[in-house]
């Protein structure tokens, strides 16, 4: 679904300029001409993902717009402009709520930049909105990406048994987020702001099941140095997620079935049971029904669980939801690892909403979470889902073509003169083979250089190598040039004869 970015401005011929500008940049604009209809397009139900407000308009101006707009819930980022750039004028309409503005008449380019700013900050605003809530136990279902008719029916079967107690069965595959959905029963149930603990029951060792789940007192095992008091216990008062509850073994079954009838719990080695308050929420990527005809689920059990079962739909299903929850991984991603990342092509929306998606949401955030990170521009294209892009038919995958060994005769044909151009004055430490030259080898090369660098003078030379002539005179008779030096001795005891 392409976003709608919503055009205010009485002058038609501006809102013509505009309405071109805005549909070549991707988006689909929609454009009224006071700002009364602007407010009853925002009340009407349809999603905007910004608003390029003109500020100067007979009747109700853009001053009188971006007032009422702080009324509404989720209100879209504006953008306003005007013909009259005081700095006065800017900061009235930045503290009115304004995320930009630009000023008449506006070129592509800037208008492009500030509506991408735009939508960048609302969606990282809502990012952060969401995880505060996610973490303070006050996740709503208006926060979760509902678009999709299938969606919207799970919806408002979570919105029903939020208000009651009623034990709920989360059903879908793995990945299409019925954690976040637990989360947002929760928040819109009284036992909002209260600790929702979730148990994934297909990590807990079998050993381990009633310990953790239940409790256990000190010295009740091997091992249990200290007491414990359980994932029910713990949850009192608020929900507990049993994620993965066909997992259980059958053993931990039947205590569970107890718990949730009576209400309480005994842990291992207790002398007495401990009375519990929760609100029970469990989830399955599994047909528990198969289960109990198997033997591997009690029956009892099932029954009660799945007392209000509610089908989260698989993302191949919701495919009108992609755009937004990607929109909303990049922006997240972004911010997180640094990247300069804005925003996303439609081709390469267009590329996300034909594939399937196995791995549902989970899948599509690890495919976002990879894109971003190899991403140098500020927008995805096609070519950062190579991986999706093979999957689905009429998009090519560009990847880097594999360069192959070329045969030894076409190697043979194509072979290249190398010429190296040595310093004469570098002293090659490695040999031919690629190994370390032996000390005496290199030091012999240093002693012959330094003959020819200084002429023969052999005081100098011993001088400048840091060692007497004597032992010069040594090393030359080691290296096989005995001429050199005798007539070096020579010449020094001429020279000292002299003195």
């Amino acid at each position: 679904m392409t976003a709608c970015v919503l055009i205010v401005d009485d002058d038609p011929i501006q809102r013509r300029l505009l309405t071109e500008m805005v549909r070549r940049f991707g988006y689909e604009p929609v454009a009224v001409e006071s700002g009364t209809a602007a407010l009853d397009k925002l009340a009407s139900g349809q999603d905007f993902a910004a608003v390029v407000l003109d500020l100067v308009m007979p009747d109700l101006d853009g001053m009188g717009v971006l007032t009422r707009m702080k009324e509404m819930d989720d209100a879209p980022p504006v953008v306003v402009q005007t013909a009259h750039g005081s700095i006065e004028t800017v900061i009235s309409a930045m503290r009115a709520g304004a995320v930009d503005f630009v000023v008449k008449p506006v070129g592509a380019e800037r208008l492009q930049v500030s509506i991408k700013n735009a939508m960048r900050v609302d969606t990282l605003q809502g990012e952060v909105r969401r995880l505060s809530k996610r973490v303070t136990g006050a996740l709503q279902f208006k926060d979760l990406a509902a678009r999709s008719s299938d969606m919207v029916r799970a919806v408002r079967l979570g919105e029903r048994a939020a208000k009651s107690g009623i034990p709920v069965l989360l059903e879908g595959e793995s990945g299409v987020g019925k954690e976040v959905f637990a989360r947002a029963m929760q928040g819109a149930s009284d036992r909002r702001g209260k600790p929702l603990v979730t148990v994934n029951c297909g990590a807990i060792p079998a050993n381990l099941v009633e310990s953790i789940l239940f409790g256990h007192e000190k010295g009740a095992f091997t091992g249990a140095t200290e007491r414990h008091a359980g994932k029910f216990v713990e949850a009192s008062g608020g929900t507990l997620f049993l994620d993965e509850v066909s997992e259980l073994p059958l053993e931990a079954q039947v205590k569970l079935l107890r718990a949730i009838q009576e209400g309480e719990v005994d842990p291992v080695g207790g002398k007495r049971t401990v009375k519990v308050d929760i609100r029970l929420i469990s989830a399955c990527n599994k047909n528990l029904l198969d289960l109990v005809r198997q033997g591997k689920f009690r029956e009892d059990l099932f029954y009660r669980l799945n007392v209000f079962p509610i089908t989260i739909p698989p993302l191949r299903n919701r495919r009108e939801e992609i755009p937004e929850l990607a929109r909303r991984f990049i922006t997240r991603i972004a911010a997180e690892e640094g990247r300069p990342v804005r925003s996303i092509s439609a081709a390469a929306l267009d590329l996300l909403k034909k594939y399937d998606w196995p791995g549902n949401v989970r899948q599509l955030e690890n495919v976002m979470f990879r894109a971003v990170i190899l991403c140098d521009a500020d927008e995805l294209t096609v070519d950062e889902f190579p991986q999706i892009a093979r999957e689905v038919e009429g998009y090519e995958a560009r990847i880097p073509p594999i360069v192959t060994p070329a045969p030894r005769s076409e190697v043979a044909e194509r072979e290249v003169i190398r010429v190296e151009v040595r310093d004469p004055g570098a002293v090659t430490l490695l040999d031919k083979t690629g190994d370390v030259r032996k000390l005496d080898d290199v030091e012999n090369e240093a002693i012959k250089f330094a003959i020819d660098h200084y002429r023969g003078q052999m005081s100098k030379i011993a001088r400048k190598l840091g060692i007497g002539r004597s032992t010069l005179y040594r090393k030359l008779r080691d290296l096989g040039l005995d001429d050199l030096a005798d007539s070096a001795e020579r010449e020094s005891g001429s020279s000292n004869e002299a003195a």
